[in-house]
């Protein structure tokens, strides 16, 4: 694993598996989409509005796989100081935020007609909300720590500490009495109708193709900016 490390190692491997991954988890993810929303048959309670289940859902898992992918990285530069751990969370952090935000989009909207309104202080929702307003803190922070020259380990223990809402989103349906329905799928069980799970597995597959060749594509750059800045250091170095 450590030899991934090396910069051009990793820039190597990773020019090769960011467009597969891009290209490949857009194809997948479109004929997801396609399938669950022309293809599947309207459900026999939520009716229509079962169509957004299959963008809310893979949306709501890389929302809070974000936050973990970033609790990883953290762990590894804080443990291991691998030089592209850092680099590795800070990618994870503006996708993860996306995703979670298009998840609590599209869980107002399925909940005005299900709930008769765009938002409750629902547990569920209310941690989630929680995991927003924690990405946006953890990139102003790994960007201040930047900025600053400040040590990746401030940013590093905030993304591990982050890392407690997770539990929490995952079991606020069974520790609350919540309007949010409960886990439709666990451990080698599932509610959800096989009609209605297959395109859905697919559509996670795809955003999660997507959401990795997104972090490949960030760390790539950010990689870059670092590789520039250096050289702009040495150069000023020499000519002074």
């Amino acid at each position: 694993m450590h030899g991934f490390a090396n910069p051009k190692r990793f820039l190597t491997l990773a020019s090769l598996l960011t467009p597969l991954l891009l290209v490949g988890g857009l194809l997948v993810s479109a004929a997801a989409l396609y399938w669950g929303l022309f293809h599947v048959p309207p459900d026999r309670l939520m009716g229509e509005t079962v169509r957004i289940l299959f963008l809310h859902v893979p949306a709501a898992w890389l929302g809070m796989g974000g936050w973990s992918a970033i609790a990883i990285a953290s762990l590894v530069f804080l443990v291991w100081r691998h030089p592209l751990a850092a680099l590795a969370a800070r990618a994870a952090a503006v996708p993860g935020l996306v995703f979670t935000v298009i998840c609590l989009a599209t869980g107002s909207i399925w909940g005005r007609p299900t709930w008769g309104t765009w938002w409750v202080w629902d547990g569920r929702l209310t941690s989630m909300l929680v995991l927003a307003f924690l990405y946006l803190a953890y990139i102003a922070l790994a960007q201040a720590a930047e900025r600053e020259g400040v040590s990746a380990r401030i940013p590093a223990i905030f993304g591990l500490l982050g890392a407690i809402n997770i539990p929490i989103i995952n079991r606020s349906v069974v520790w609350w009495n919540s309007l949010h329905q409960p886990p439709s799928i666990t451990m080698g069980k599932s509610a959800i109708d096989g009609e209605f799970l297959a395109p859905l597995l697919v559509a996670v597959l795809g955003f999660s193709l997507v959401f990795g060749g997104v972090v490949l594509a960030r760390m790539r750059a950010l990689l870059a900016d670092i590789q520039a800045e250096a050289r702009l250091r040495r150069r000023a170095m020499e000519s002074a």
